[in-house]
């Protein structure tokens, strides 16, 4: 199978996990959300599109990187793990307004991402790398969550 090929999919993936939270999303954002106590440091909502969309194609390039290597079918299943949390997240916070279901969402994504990144480290120092931003971006996530949780 031509690789980049691969390459596409796998950011194909990626963007309609993102495009489907983001629809899941969507009505929350101007009905339920607004109504919630959020802390000081809440970024404005225009942040959060231009961060996941990087941060997803990043994953993907990640990855496909991964999945270049040999004996990497592990890793790559840590990874749609991962992606997997990371949809449910938006169906709990957004979909079912629950901030305290999406908490315990989150803290199991954190982990699994921190599992993924050590993983794909095993076949891609580069892959690795990539998805720091990520764990990083989720860390912040989960600290907003968990302050939304506890205001509201």
């Amino acid at each position: 199978m031509n690789r980049y090929l691969v390459l596409a999919g796998f950011i194909i993936l990626c963007l309609a996990v993102a495009g489907v939270a983001g629809y899941v999303t969507a009505g929350a954002v101007t009905t339920w959300f607004p109504t919630l106590v959020k802390p000081a440091f809440n970024p404005p909502s225009w942040v959060f599109g231009p961060v996941w969309t990087t941060l997803y194609v990043m994953m993907a390039v990640a990855a496909w990187l991964v999945w270049l290597k040999p004996g990497s079918r592990s890793a790559l299943n840590l990874f749609f793990l991962q992606l997997a949390l990371n949809f449910a997240w938006s169906l709990l916070f957004f979909g079912l307004h629950s901030p305290a279901l999406a908490l315990i969402d989150i803290v199991a994504l954190w982990c699994a991402i921190l599992t993924t990144i050590f993983a794909f480290g095993q076949h891609s120092s580069v892959a690795a790398w990539l998805m720091v931003p990520y764990i990083s971006w989720v860390s912040f996530a989960t600290i907003l969550n968990a302050s939304i949780w506890w205001l509201n």
